[in-house]
């Protein structure tokens, strides 16, 4: 089969398309035709070796897959031959930047039948991450107020869309390129940050602050006297301290997508009932995936791409 492989970390001409042996799936896994993967920034982390995550080289990237399951290994017994599925796959094992992947059954859930299969493969991490963001580690409940810093980003729509079907009132920063899109997902109050200062512009303090910008850590302090006391300031920059405020019992939390199957499947449900929209920017075939790392590595990619096979 092909497959988009590196064999050590380094800049994006460290990718190689290869032929390498179908894997065949062990106990408590399944193979999975692939429909489609989706690139994500933590692809290139990996590859250039910034993250600390275990892969065994050579590594297949694409943790995100969509796909039709082939094979079945022993004890397997919620999915079968046929089924149309989407995953979040462990990081530090093969990804979905192949024709066949091998995942473990717990990873995959059905996937959304209301739009094209090679498009889910854009949902699984970037909407956990919102929904753990939001939710799990911000506790975000019916009635109360977020602001989302950096909310023109993807995982920023999604927080958005998330947060609005909870019943919270939603403040979002956003460039003018994205002030559109960020509106549609649903924000009540959008402010242009290159121009406008954020604590001018709010003009009562939320409950949960969620950033999702690359800012000093600075401004990222000042940004906390926008938070209530007993709220919360959760972030999803890991190389970036989240900070909170002791005296006034603010709570910081730091995000990195976590595996959940129940709530990846309960976030398949809201697309299929229209409630949640899956943003892909761009398609490209798997044998433009390294040219797709170099661009990343040039500057920022915007929106959502996902690699068809």
């Amino acid at each position: 089969m092909k497959a988009v492989r590196f064999h050590e970390v380094g800049g994006p001409e460290v990718l190689r398309i290869e032929d390498v042996e179908r894997p065949e799936p062990g106990a408590g896994q399944v193979r999975v035709r692939v429909a489609a993967s989706a690139y994500n920034a933590a692809d290139g982390g990996m590859r250039g070796g910034f993250l600390p995550i275990p892969v065994v080289l050579p590594h297949v990237p694409g943790y995100d897959v969509s796909g039709t399951i082939d094979a079945l290994g022993d004890g397997v017994a919620d999915l079968a031959v046929g089924d149309a599925v989407v995953g979040f796959l462990p990081m530090e094992r093969d990804g979905g930047a192949a024709e066949y992947v091998v995942a473990p059954a717990e990873a995959l859930v059905a996937a959304p039948t209301s739009i094209p299969l090679t498009d889910a493969a854009a949902l699984p991490s970037v909407a956990l991450t919102a929904w753990q963001a939001l939710v799990d580690d911000g506790h975000l409940t019916a009635g109360q107020r977020l602001l989302v810093n950096g909310a023109g980003g993807v995982v920023g729509k999604y927080a958005v869309q998330l947060a609005k079907r909870l019943g919270v009132h939603v403040v979002a920063t956003a460039s003018p390129r994205s002030a559109e899109a960020v509106r549609a997902a649903g924000a009540d109050q959008v402010v242009d940050h290159t121009t406008t200062d954020l604590h001018g512009a709010v003009d009562e303090q939320v409950d949960v602050l969620l950033n999702l910008a690359p800012i000093e850590p600075e401004t990222f302090a000042r940004l906390v006297s926008l938070v209530r006391d007993g709220g919360t300031v959760v972030s999803t920059t890991a190389f970036l301290a989240t900070p909170g405020d002791d005296d006034r019992d603010v709570r910081a939390a730091t995000v990195f997508v976590r595996p959940d199957r129940q709530r990846l499947a309960e976030l398949v449900s809201l697309v299929d009932a229209g409630e949640l929209h899956v943003e892909v920017t761009r398609r490209i075939a798997l044998d433009d995936l390294p040219a797709l790392h170099a661009e990343a590595e040039a500057g920022r990619i915007a929106g959502k791409v996902v690699v068809t096979v």
